[in-house]
Parts: C-alpha cells; structure tokens; sequence
C-alpha cells in the first residue's frame, strides 16, 4: 500500500541542458537506461494510478511503471512543462548570448518575469494545479518549498522525490 505522490522528472533526452518545456524529444538512450533502473529501484511498489503530461518523454517515462503495476497511464496536457515561448530548445548561454540584459532580468525576477512570448508563471502554475498532480510547483505550493528549493529536488533526470503518508512495499500496510 502507498499513501502519498511519489514525483517522478521525465528522463533524459538529446534536449537536456535546453529550455524544453512544450517541446517534445524522446527519451534517449541515457534515458531508457535511467527508465530501466528506476523500475527495477521502485518494483516493490504498488501504484493505484500513474499520471503523466502528455509529451513523449513523460509517457515514457511513466508506462513501465504503471505496467509494473498493472495500471495504465492517465496523461494530462495540463501536467506540461511550463512554455517557454522563444526560449525552447535554447541552452541559457544562448538565450544569454541572445540577450543578456533581459536574461539577468529573468533570473532575478524569476518567476514574476515570463520568458519572450512564454507563458506566465502564474498560468502555469494554474494549469498544473488544476490538474491536481504536478512537480515542482506542488512541492513549492503544498509543502512550503522555495522554487529554488523544488527545482533542486526534482533537477535530475529521473529524480525522485515522495511527498506525504509513507512509501510501502506490495503487500504491506500502513
């Protein structure tokens, strides 16, 4: 038995170190290796449903786990990655190079400050807590994290990070 959200950050993909947000790569190589070994990690782990955004390398990422359980996938357009408009597909020393005096902007006024034609923070933030699952922006909204606090926890590919109840194996209670 699981009570609790278990947060799952999509595995990696040939954009990692870009603005990927709405794009949509799959996973590669690196990733369907990150994929297998987090299987194998939670495989004692019985999972009532498996939500996912509906990008490809989210999907991916999570129907072994859900199979794993005998459960499908619930994917959701309003779990995405936050849009980052003409940021996407851009590493930061581009969108820097591109320019450098709104990029210092960003960052200091983050999140209050959208990326060139992005979509807001507070859209965003909307969006995924509509849908009532969501990564960094639970972690930061449900348990007191800064955004910085969040984005660290969840930055990895294939991070984990559990929040509430407590995580069990099949078969046991709570």
């Amino acid at each position: 038995m699981m009570s609790g959200i278990l947060f799952i950050r999509h595995a990696a993909t040939d954009m990692a170190g870009t603005f990927c947000g709405h794009s949509d790569p799959p996973v590669n190589a690196q990733g369907r290796q990150q994929i297998e070994s987090i299987v194998a990690c939670l495989s004692d782990t019985a999972w009532d449903a498996v939500y996912s955004s509906d990008l490809r390398r989210a999907v991916a990422t999570a129907e072994p786990l859900a199979r794993a359980s005998h459960c499908h996938v619930v994917t959701a357009p309003g779990l995405r990655e936050i849009h980052f408009g003409s940021w996407e597909g851009l590493t930061w020393a581009q969108i820097e190079e591109r320019d450098a005096v709104y990029a210092q902007r960003w960052i200091d006024s983050f999140p209050f400050l959208d990326a060139p034609m992005g979509e807001s923070f507070a859209i965003f933030e909307r969006r995924v807590l509509d849908e009532v699952e969501g990564m960094r922006v639970v972690l930061r909204t449900y348990l007191g994290c800064t955004e910085q606090e969040s984005w660290e926890r969840t930055k990895t590919y294939c991070s984990t990070f559990f929040c509430g109840g407590m995580l069990t194996s099949r078969g046991a209670t709570q």
